[in-house]
């Protein structure tokens, strides 16, 4: 089982990069889809939440207005749509499934699958 990400890149600030996070292996059409990120010395963060069906989904604070997350469950796909990009955006980038087993959207303790990353890097 594999997600794998891509999309990431070296973009200006005030520009726009999409995220994809496509899984191998095994459809995750009944799993909540998360997307995580982690700067240097930090520790990984959620960006964004959807659920199985695509009618709920979480944004964190400091991306709200400007990402948006969108899933297509005949592709085994998620995306994140970014917007106005701030250097502060700058993280490498994951991708990751929700276990059934989890209690929180937000721990990332409660994800069972993990992309390898993609690097966004914001330049000011």
């Amino acid at each position: 089982v594999q997600l794998v990400e891509s999309g990431g890149g070296l973009v200006q600030a005030g520009g726009s990069l999409r995220l994809s996070c496509a899984a191998f292996g095994r459809a995750f059409s009944n799993d909540a889809m998360g997307w995580f990120r982690q700067a240097p010395g930090t520790d990984r963060a959620l960006v964004a939440v959807i659920s199985w069906s695509g009618s709920s989904t979480l944004l964190a604070d400091s991306v709200q207005g400007r990402f948006s997350i969108s899933r297509d469950n005949a592709k085994n796909t998620v995306y994140l749509e970014m917007n106005s990009l701030k250097p502060e955006d700058t993280a490498v980038y994951y991708c990751a499934a929700l276990a059934t087993t989890a209690t929180s959207w937000e721990d990332p303790t409660g994800y069972d699958y993990w992309g390898q990353g993609t690097q966004v890097t914001v330049s000011s």
